[in-house]
């Protein structure tokens, strides 16, 4: 129920009751506003790496692997991962309606990774339904796959900004020990990505610099870890400040592996298309680019809801946002369903925001 109802003479709670109530749903609230900004730079970010790049390029990751060189699988899949977007977003509104913001979050975390499982699979698909055309020839890996290491760069950030601005208090183990993982698993995907990328590499240079990277990143890894486990150990400003301080250098670390790692000369060669093909790519990215933009927005409305309390004069106008967001997602994901069964462009003219998911 929205912050104040309980407060109301005969609700039968005693102050203290209402003051937890309300001091609970401000802190939902504001782990709702955080959930929203991550959830939506991590939208954008696929998006720029994969749909306003229009490279033709396959995608490599472990949960693509399994349609292999198959359109028809990747097309029916995406298809029925639109159903399940769909269905989240009604979820959301009527979370939000009962006043749920801890399941709104929860919804919202399931509903940014099902938007980058569909762009990822939507790009694939792109590129597949593209090279089929006559006259394409595929594209030639590199030494460096550069959509997977800039993933792996976000998320490193995405972490030790949690750790940066999380309020001491608020720190609790557990969140402790998902940070530590998330950085570990993504620092371990970038050395297996360098070490690989060291041992083909011809080049004198970039052989050791490769090497040299990792060990750079590697140092400010292992002191920023030790920092957070004293923090989970000895909780205080001083040990949770030594988080933030040795944050920078890691950050940095990676920035320079990642920017080393994605120069031209380390990422092969995207595929060669005819106007066909082009076409059709253009086509599916540009219905994967409707569904990103609408959940994107609807994101950004989810967090000026949970920013206003339920009295404000704007509350209906954001509601009023959030449904047409909805209702924009649910236009997207047929958009895009119809290109992926006709290979073309179910509209000329591009949709809103298709330029820019910011």
């Amino acid at each position: 129920c929205p912050p104040g109802t309980m407060a109301s003479s005969g609700s039968g709670k005693s102050t203290s009751e209402v003051s937890t109530h309300l001091s609970g749903s401000s802190q939902q609230r504001k782990k709702l506003t955080s959930i929203c900004d991550n959830c939506k730079s991590k939208m954008q970010l696929v998006a720029d790496l994969l749909l306003l790049s229009s490279e033709t390029r396959p995608i490599n990751t472990e949960s693509l692997s399994v349609f292999g060189e198959s359109f028809e699988k990747c097309r029916d899949t995406i298809i029925a991962r639109t159903k399940g977007l769909s269905i989240l977003t009604h979820d959301v509104q009527s979370q939000l309606n009962m006043g749920k913001f801890g399941e709104v979050g929860e919804s919202l975390v399931e509903m940014g990774d099902l938007v980058v499982s569909l762009t990822e699979c939507s790009a694939h698909a792109a590129y597949l339904a593209a090279v089929e055309t006559p006259g394409s020839q595929p594209a030639l890996p590199g030494l460096v796959d550069r959509y997977k290491v800039t993933r792996c760069r976000h998320e490193v950030e995405q972490n030790c900004g949690t750790l940066k601005t999380t309020p001491l208090g608020d720190l609790a183990p557990q969140l402790l020990l998902e940070i530590s993982q998330n950085i570990s698993k993504n620092l371990k995907t970038l050395t297996d990505a360098c070490v690989l990328a060291s041992e083909k590499s011809k080049d004198k240079f970039a052989k050791e610099q490769f090497k040299l990277s990792v060990k750079c990143m590697s140092t400010s890894a292992t002191a920023l870890l030790a920092c957070v486990k004293e923090v989970k150990t000895s909780p205080s400003e001083l040990t949770r400040n030594r988080c933030v301080l040795f944050c920078g250098p890691l950050v940095q670390s990676v920035n320079a592996l990642v920017g080393f790692a994605t120069e031209p000369q380390f990422l092969g060669k995207a595929a060669t298309i005819d106007p066909e093909g082009k076409a059709v790519h253009t086509a599916i990215l540009g219905g994967a680019m409707s569904v990103v933009s609408a959940c994107v927005l609807l994101t950004q409305c989810l967090r000026d809801i949970a920013q206003h309390p339920e009295s404000s004069t704007k509350m209906t106008e954001y509601r009023e946002r959030l449904r047409n967001s909805a209702c924009a997602v649910s236009d997207g994901c047929n958009l895009l369903s119809q290109a992926l069964r006709e290979r073309s462009s179910p509209r000329t003219l591009p949709p809103v925001n298709s330029n820019s998911v910011n």
